[in-house]
């Protein structure tokens, strides 16, 4: 018997404002698809094998985990391409909250904040 295996990532925002959220991920490579008129209003967003959805909240701010939780990210998108795309993101004006660095559990990795507040770590394995 063979074990299934997971192919992707697949992450859902609660948006205070789908479309300007997407508008931010747009800026940093994603291609948007929007189903603004479906039962239930979202937007999925791609670059390479990284899918999000965004969905309308009913609240106005968005709550990150390090606020409501005391710490963490709020996804982790992970490559091999780390200082290409840290420049990448620094070149469009996306606010780093951490530098390139290693983590004290064996990543390397850099994290930006989003429009809403989220804090998102780029990273990888260290091999």
């Amino acid at each position: 018997m063979t074990q299934a295996s997971f192919s992707h990532l697949l992450q859902i925002f609660p948006c205070p404002d789908i479309q300007k959220t997407a508008a931010y991920y747009e800026k940093i490579g994603f291609r948007s698809v929007p189903y603004l008129n479906s039962a239930e209003p979202h937007m999925c967003l791609y670059r390479d094998t990284i899918e999000l959805i965004l969905t309308q909240s009913a609240l106005e701010k968005i709550f990150p985990n390090r606020i409501q939780y005391g710490y963490g990210y709020d996804a982790y998108f992970i490559t091999e391409k780390l200082a290409a795309m840290q420049q990448e993101f620094v070149n469009k004006g996306i606010t780093l909250v951490r530098p390139l660095m290693v983590t004290d559990y064996g990543n390397k990795e850099f994290v930006f904040e989003d429009i809403d507040g989220r804090w998102i770590a780029v990273g990888n394995k260290i091999s």
